[in-house]
């Protein structure tokens, strides 16, 4: 299956990640691009968890004005990233699935099979962090028990979701679905399209 192998290189990821534990570390993507859907599924879950502790720092209360507007500006810079890498796992899954005619009474699906993965990375994520809540030794019984009842209901929903990302995936090879893939179209990073900065031209 598609998400076992996603799944694992998510927790290399993550893993990797916090060896270190610190957003300034060097990035080396341990795929080469020759493996390239390892290669853009370990660099997507990278900038992820980047991203994730960008949030983490950004709402520290004490944190300055001027590193809030640095770090904002960075988390801009990530959700761009995230979006292209999004947009490349796309491509990847056309070409694979370019020779399938669909089927006549094929249906499209309501997202496509990278942005089912995209949730699939937050997810790993969201399962990493719940589970040292649920085992931080500082922590409560009662955050304890809070957390791990938290982290139950996030594996679970990581089974859920593989499953649905593989039946998809199996639909669309077997031409029960089609791919249509619609580009991103953000507004507000378009010197055009954007009133403010258009206004400074």
């Amino acid at each position: 299956m598609f998400t076992t192998k996603a799944n694992a290189i998510f927790q290399d990821v993550i893993n990797q990640y916090h060896i270190i534990n610190t957003v300034d570390q060097p990035f080396k993507n341990k795929y080469d691009e020759s493996d390239l859907i390892e290669h853009l599924l370990y660099r997507k879950c990278w900038i992820d968890t980047v991203q994730w502790h960008y949030e983490d720092i950004i709402r520290d209360p004490n944190i300055d004005p001027v590193e809030a507007l640095t770090l904002k500006r960075k988390i801009d810079a990530s959700n761009q990233d995230r979006t292209d890498m999004v947009e490349y796992i796309d491509s990847y899954f056309l070409d694979k699935y370019r020779n399938v005619t669909p089927k006549e009474n094929a249906t499209i699906n309501t997202e496509s099979p990278a942005w089912g993965i995209d949730r699939l990375s937050i997810l790993a994520l969201k399962i990493y962090h719940m589970n040292e809540e649920a085992t931080r030794e500082d922590a409560s019984d009662l955050h304890r028990a809070a957390c791990q009842k938290k982290l139950n209901v996030l594996l679970e929903q990581r089974v859920d979701l593989s499953t649905a990302i593989d039946t998809l995936l199996n639909d669309i090879a077997n031409g029960d679905k089609y791919m249509k893939v619609y580009k991103q179209m953000k507004m507000y990073n378009d010197d055009e399209l954007n009133p403010v900065l258009r206004g400074q031209k």
